[in-house]
């Protein structure tokens, strides 16, 4: 596992697609550097890209109130089948059903339903077309079900509409910027697969 950046407070990585981010990255940092790791994010097992961690309660804490404040920036690439819009801005009400691990789009707010918002831009033109994603809020398979749901999976999706032959859903992390103490910290990355 590549570690992109560390420092006393802070761990940057590259997850790996299949490795679980709240058991076996943290244990992969903690054997690599020591000390204790804090989880602050999570991306789904079959989703790899840039992760930040936190080697304190302070750092956890100060990157939980990023997070919570809107002020992390979590920025992704995905591959999708079809060709989208050029750009987009997109808000859902969607509604996780817990016993099956499944997101779906609802037309309306009731118990359990959360209202998902994110924006991106078409890179590349064709079918399957690259997309670069910004998210606004950090909800279950939010980019997964939020594109499907348009008609567009993501390659590699089998289970929210892909029929292809791909293992593991064509997403990524790839960029995470934060404040952290009176400065802005960036950390990115790209996969082959998705450098336009």
């Amino acid at each position: 596992m590549d570690i992109l950046y560390h420092d006393k407070d802070l761990a940057v990585c590259l997850k790996p697609v299949g490795l679980d981010a709240e058991k076996q990255v943290p244990e992969a940092l903690k054997s690599a550097l020591g000390g204790e790791i804090y989880t602050v994010h999570r991306l789904d097992l079959n989703v790899g890209g840039v992760m930040i961690y936190a080697r304190t309660k302070p750092a956890a804490a100060a990157l939980s109130r990023a997070i919570s404040e809107g002020t992390m920036i979590k920025e992704y690439a995905a591959m999708v089948h079809g060709t989208p819009p050029e750009r987009g801005d997109w808000e859902d009400l969607l509604f996780k059903d817990s016993a099956r691990n499944k997101v779906f789009v609802v037309s309306r707010m009731r118990a359990g339903v959360r209202r998902a918002r994110l924006e991106y831009e078409r890179m590349t033109d064709g079918d399957p077309s690259l997309v670069f994603i910004r998210l606004h809020t950090g909800r279950s398979h939010q980019i997964r079900v939020q594109f499907a749901s348009r008609g567009f999976p993501l390659l590699g999706d089998h289970k929210y509409g892909a029929r292809d032959a791909f293992t593991a859903p064509r997403l990524f992390s790839r960029r995470i910027t934060f404040p952290y103490r009176g400065k802005t910290l960036s950390f990115e990355a790209l996969p082959d697969w998705a450098k336009p």
